[in-house]
């Protein structure tokens, strides 16, 4: 199967969404634009504070995000900009390879250290795919890291 990149940057597209792609969002609540609404937002650096009443609640709202969102952004970490802009960009190179480079990373079982693919179906959407390109890389406990491009060593 060719990679979601591929598929988007062919011309033969003409810009429509192949149809093992397109799902209606007719039953899909539209998102609310409030403070109420929006992705929840937990410190970091309030975890790890010494103020206990502070740190509980920062737990709490954490289960919370998981619990009702699944996610949250994730502020006050200490980890340098310049490292994240890294990391992206190492990411772009990666999915900038070849088709052909990127399948040495394939995998063939979900516990592979490295795995790289594509669209997978999706049990709550049926028949449709996902549209997305992913990389996986198991850090913890030791980082495993694909040998191209240069930038992932670092």
């Amino acid at each position: 199967m060719a990679s979601i990149k591929v598929v988007a940057e062919s011309p033969n597209l003409l810009g429509s969404i192949p149809s093992d792609y397109a799902y209606s969002t007719t039953h899909f609540t539209p998102i609310a634009s409030d403070q109420e609404h929006s992705i929840p937002v937990i410190d970091y650096s309030l975890l790890t504070s010494g103020v206990p009443g502070q740190r509980s609640k920062v737990i709490d709202d954490l289960g919370k995000a998981c619990e009702e969102w699944g996610c949250f952004l994730l502020v006050n970490h200490g980890v340098p900009e310049t490292l994240i802009d890294k990391v992206f960009d190492a990411s772009n190179e990666f999915f900038n390879l070849s088709e052909e480079e990127k399948q040495n990373f394939g995998g063939k079982n979900a516990l592979d250290p490295i795995r790289c693919g594509t669209s997978f179906r999706s049990a709550s959407m049926g028949k449709i795919l996902l549209w997305r390109d992913y990389l996986k890389v198991i850090a913890h406990p030791e980082f495993h890291f694909p040998d191209k491009p240069a930038g992932f060593r670092y």
